[in-house]
């Protein structure tokens, strides 16, 4: 699949995370625990923001400045809606560059959604985003190997990719990064999440 189908489905399903069937809890206190790991709390990015805005309202809440970017469209405009004075980039992470430098950036189920060949130069360019010091949150397919698959779990098909969890530590520390946490929420599923922090 290409990005842009990932952002066309996701287009299409915006409605599973309306405030009524949303579970809004979901991720935020990980995000908390990476918190902890800062020693400044300025620009932070919400990469796969969605629409539900509760990353962003918890950046705003413990005094960061938060950024959206999210490749669905439909996503992004509910987003603005939500947040009006909050910038917003419907973009593929992919490709979108930027000067700005990052105490925070989280990917939380989103980056699992890009070709495996761009795992990791996304996951470095988001390191390269962080100030000295900055904090990467994200989850990922906690596999053994490098992985993908295609399903249609949520209505339309959707890709998935994994560099699986050795996959993931060689990148980091081959970029100068310490592993903060690694944790799986519930094991022996394979969702989890990596709190890294750059050097």
């Amino acid at each position: 699949m290409k990005p842009d189908d990932i952002g066309k489905a996701y287009d299409q399903i915006t409605h599973l995370w309306d405030d009524k069937v949303f579970n809004a809890s979901n991720g935020i206190e990980q995000h908390k625990r990476a918190f902890t790991f800062l020693e400044q709390k300025g620009k932070a990015l919400d990469v796969g923001c969605g629409r539900t805005g509760r990353f962003i309202e918890l950046l705003l809440h413990e005094g960061f400045e938060p950024e959206g970017l999210d490749i669905s469209s439909e996503m992004v405009k509910l987003a603005r809606q939500r947040h009006p004075a909050i910038r917003f980039y419907q973009q593929d992470i992919c490709q979108w560059r930027s000067s700005e430098k990052y105490d925070l950036i989280t990917a939380w189920d989103s980056i699992w959604h890009i070709p495996l060949d761009q795992q990791k130069p996304v996951l470095g360019y988001l390191v390269e985003s962080l100030n000295t010091n900055g904090v990467l949150i994200f989850s990922f397919g906690g596999t053994q190997e490098e992985t993908t698959h295609v399903d249609d779990f949520m209505g339309p098909q959707v890709y998935y990719s994994s560099l699986g969890v050795t996959g993931f530590l060689k990148l980091f520390l081959s970029l100068d990064c310490i592993c903060r946490h690694l944790e799986f929420e519930e094991y022996p599923g394979t969702h989890a999440y990596l709190i890294v922090q750059k050097c």
